[in-house]
Order: C-alpha cells, then sequence, then structure tokens
C-alpha cells in the first residue's frame, strides 16, 4: 500500500507541473497580443499618457487654454509629433500652406525615414461638436499630405490609422488650438447665459431696404390752369391745409374774359325771357301770331345754352361766377393736406401749367422697396411686414398693397409697396427703412438664440461650452427670426453653448488669437 501511494503522489506531481507550464505559456500569448494592440504613444512620454498633444506652429494664442503636454512629446526631424510603436513611427504635422492647414505624415522603420508608399493611411477627426471628418492623403514629395485642408479652429481628437504590409498600426492625439479658459466664477461675473440647443419653430423673415415716400394717390400737384400775376399768397411751406382753403390770388385775363362773357350771356338770357312771355301774352290774346312766340321761344333756348356754355368754362378752371372783381382767380387746396413744395411769390407771372404748390396728405404714406426675382414668391399682395426705422427706434406693422408685375430691365427688380398709417407724422417721406417680410412658420431640429451667434474671419460661430472654458464651434446658418436661429451643421441637440454675453467670449478670444501668426 505504501508504495502505491507513493506511485500517486509522483503521478500527481507530474501533472501539476504541465498544467503550470500551460498556464504560463498562455499569459506570456496574451500578454503579447495586449500590447500589440494597445495604441502607441508618443516616444519619449514616460509618464504613460495615451494621447500626445500636437502644437500648431500658429505663435502663443494669449488667454487661450493651450495644453502643454506636447511640448513633452518628441518631435521628429520635420519639427512634428513623433509617434513609435516597437521599430515603426510616424511624425505627423499640422503646416500652413497657401493659407490651408493640411495634415502631413512622415513613416520610420527603426529611426530610418521610410517612403511614403511604405503604408496605408487614413486620419479620423471628431470635433467638438460630434461631428466626424475622414481624411485621406496624397503623396507630397517624401511625406503624405491631406487631400482636404483642416478647417479652423484647430480643435479636435484624431485617429490615425497606418496599414503596413505586415500589420496594422493605431495613434490617436489631439489639440485645442483656440479655447478660450474661463472658471465658472468668471462666465457669472462677465454676466454670461449658458443656454443649451434645441427645436424650436422659427417663423422666416425676408429684410429688404426700403424708403419712405408720398402717398401718390393722396398728392396733388396744385396748377393754376389759367395764366396770370399773383396778387397774394397765403399758404406758406409746411403748412397744413383743408380742403377748399384758398392757397393764393392770381390776376388773370383770362377769367375776366369768361366772366365778362357770362355776365352778357346771362343780360341776353334776361332780355329772350322776356321777350318770350310778351310774345305768349299777345299770341295768346290773339294779337300777335303763332310764329312770333316760336321765334321768341328759340331766341330763350339759345340765351340759356350760351349762359350754361360760360359757366362751364368758368367752372373748368376753377373759378367761380361771382368773385368781385372780374379777373380775380383763387387757387384753391383740393383736400386736406399739407404744403410740402412752393413755386410762386407775391407779383409773379405764372403760366398755366405751372406747378406752384405740392399739397400731400401725409396721414398716410408709402413704404416702397425693391424685390430681387428670386423674393417674389416670399413678397405677395396681403403678406404681413414690420417696417423699421434705420435712423431712430421705431416699427410699425403693415400689409403689402402692391407688388410689381414688370422686372426692371436694368435692376432686375419689382417694385413694391406697403400702405402705412401715419397719423403723428413720423414717417417721412425720404426716410429709409427696413421692411421685414415674415413668411411661414416651420419646425427646426436644432437652433440657438440669436444673442448666440458671433462672427469670427466674417464666418458664423457659436462659443461651445466645454470643461474650463468655451471654443469656437463654425456652423452653418439657416432660417431666423430675430430671436432664434436654424443650425444646420456644426452643432447637435442639447449642446451647452454661450448665449446672452456671447461677445464677451469673442473679446477674451480675440484678445488671445492677436499674435495668432501663419
Amino acid at each position: 500500500m505504501k508504495l502505491n501511494r507513493d506511485a500517486v503522489v509522483a503521478s500527481l506531481g507530474k501533472k501539476q507541473a504541465m498544467a503550470i507550464v500551460a498556464i504560463v505559456l498562455v499569459g506570456i500569448v496574451m500578454g503579447a497580443a495586449i500590447l500589440r494592440s494597445a495604441p502607441a504613444k508618443p516616444a519619449g512620454d514616460e509618464h504613460g499618457h495615451s494621447e500626445a498633444k500636437e502644437q500648431h506652429d500658429h505663435g502663443d494664442h494669449g488667454g487661450h487654454d493651450e495644453h502643454e503636454d506636447s511640448a513633452s512629446a518628441k518631435k521628429g526631424p520635420h519639427g512634428g509629433d513623433l509617434f513609435t510603436e516597437g521599430d515603426f513611427g510616424l511624425e505627423a504635422q499640422l503646416a500652413e500652406e497657401g493659407g490651408d492647414a493640411r495634415l502631413k505624415v512622415w513613416f520610420f522603420q527603426a529611426g530610418k525615414a521610410l517612403p511614403p508608399t511604405a503604408a496605408k493611411l487614413s486620419v479620423k477627426l471628431v470635433r467638438p461638436g460630434g461631428e466626424e471628418e475622414e481624411h485621406s492623403f496624397a503623396v507630397d514629395k517624401d511625406a503624405l499630405k491631406s487631400v482636404k485642408p483642416i478647417a479652423e479652429p484647430h480643435i479636435f481628437e484624431a485617429t490615425v490609422s497606418a496599414q503596413t504590409p505586415t500589420e496594422p498600426y493605431l495613434f490617436t492625439f489631439s489639440r485645442q488650438e483656440g479655447r478660450v479658459a474661463m472658471g465658472d466664477a468668471q462666465v457669472k461675473a462677465a454676466g454670461i447665459t449658458l443656454d443649451t440647443t434645441s427645436a424650436s419653430a422659427i417663423r422666416s423673415s425676408l429684410q429688404l431696404p426700403g424708403e419712405i415716400r408720398f402717398n401718390e394717390d393722396r398728392t396733388a400737384h396744385v396748377v393754376p390752369r389759367v395764366a396770370g400775376v399773383v396778387e397774394s399768397v397765403s399758404a406758406d411751406l409746411g403748412q397744413q391745409v383743408k380742403r377748399g382753403q384758398v392757397l393764393a390770388v392770381i390776376s388773370s385775363a383770362t377769367v375776366s374774359e369768361q366772366r365778362s362773357e357770362l355776365r352778357t350771356a346771362q343780360q341776353r338770357l334776361a332780355l329772350a325771357r322776356t321777350t318770350h312771355d310778351r310774345e305768349k301774352k299777345l299770341w295768346e290774346q290773339k294779337i300777335s301770331p303763332e310764329q312770333d312766340v316760336l321765334q321768341a321761344q328759340q331766341a330763350l333756348r339759345e340765351a340759356e345754352i350760351a349762359v350754361a356754355n360760360a359757366t362751364q368754362k368758368l367752372s373748368a378752371v376753377g373759378a367761380g361766377a361771382s368773385a368781385g372783381t372780374l379777373g380775380r382767380y383763387e387757387l384753391r387746396a383740393p383736400f386736406n393736406g399739407m404744403v410740402v413744395e412752393k413755386h410762386l411769390a407775391l407779383g409773379e407771372s405764372v403760366k398755366e401749367d405751372a406747378n406752384v404748390f405740392t399739397i400731400s396728405d401725409l396721414s398716410t404714406v408709402w413704404a416702397e422697396m425693391s424685390i430681387g426675382a428670386k423674393d417674389l414668391p416670399q413678397v405677395r399682395v396681403g403678406e404681413k411686414v414690420t417696417v423699421r426705422s434705420t435712423a431712430f427706434d421705431a416699427a410699425v406693422a403693415g400689409t403689402v398693397s402692391y407688388v410689381g408685375a414688370l422686372i426692371g430691365e436694368q435692376t432686375r427688380t419689382a417694385k413694391a409697396r406697403v400702405t402705412l398709417a401715419n397719423p403723428n407724422l413720423t414717417w417721412r417721406p425720404g426716410l429709409f427703412v427696413n421692411v421685414e417680410v415674415l413668411g411661414s412658420e416651420a419646425s427646426a431640429p436644432v437652433t440657438v438664440s440669436a444673442d448666440g451667434v458671433q462672427s469670427l474671419n466674417d464666418k458664423p460661430v457659436v462659443f461651445l461650452k466645454v470643461p474650463g472654458g468655451f471654443i469656437p464651434q463654425p456652423v452653418q446658418l439657416g432660417r431666423a427670426d430675430g430671436k432664434r436661429v436654424e443650425i444646420l451643421s456644426g452643432l447637435r441637440p442639447g449642446a451647452q453653448y454661450a448665449a446672452a454675453g456671447s461677445f464677451v467670449v469673442k473679446s477674451e478670444h480675440g484678445k488671445g488669437s492677436a499674435t495668432h501668426t501663419h
């Protein structure tokens, strides 16, 4: 029995030893696989950082929050950041060429330069707003250069994939160029309000420049209609006048002749009526023949026609039958309004077609604008608009009352106008205005406050909130209604940004980028 126990013990010792050896071998294989698949670190990074922070040669950015870790990354012979894994390595540099920033990459093997065709390269950039950009590369002398430029701001997380004939390599780095460092206390002290992108209903609008003009339907150019000499002028420039009010008195020979003709015709009419009445009585008494009565009746009718004709002539020129002096002609206002032009003086000789007064009823005016062909479908008669003055703070609602049917050959625009009530004479002819045509309301999936949109380098940006500050996020704008602005690209729903007070962030960004050089 003792012998058998010793044999069993020896047999178990051999099996345990074989199991231990197998476990050790499996551990070595798995460890090598893990090391091979783990992202490579830039050469010279002794602290185990997984990302190298490349510094773009744009100079000192002042108040911007730049990552200093890239200073510790080992530099390659071309001045870019060097990434290695085993004997393989690559150097990446974001360089300015012709005003555009492009990523250039060089390959190395055991410290020696490789041709740019030694590996297939692709790079994916992830912007702070979540947008992803895929970049392909082309051979540029001894390097590979990105086909598309890297748009500013250069704030992104980059993943570099290099495929050699034998195995793949993966490197990562990030850039934080242009970030405005502001703590929560600074944000609060500066009065910056944070908001979140969200869906909203936006009523699109069209802004059109315009000018206030006279309501031509209530504007009259007063002419004498008879030649003469001015005897008196009772209306002054800028004076409000009533309908029928005497503006000036003119001494006219024409009016004198017409009144004389009327008086002569009236006297003939009186004589013809008396003769007719006498002949009629004599005929009724059988003293005169009927023929005398008929002749008297014919003369009476002719006298009546002459009086009517003379009266019509005076009425046609605006003169009355009785005005004291035969040649006195009174020029009267055609309706209530203001004297906006005056072109006569006492003693002046005027012609019958001279424009001596211009009177306009300023209780209503026209806001006239020019509409481009592409905007005509949005501007229709009856469309609601808001008219705002460019010289002072005033606005009034109105409707489009007229849209021209023709497009000008030279301007390629059509005329349109809005009739505005003007009880306080606020809207004076000649005043420049902006006419906002309100369109239909539609829902937009991503919108921001109008206060949150700023401009950098003539491009719209929104300052996106990130830990420790803000970054300028380029955006593509869509519709706007003065309160909310649609974001077509650049931001996702739920992103936090600087709304009211965003101009403070822009100012801080401008201070930091004052020394920015390309």
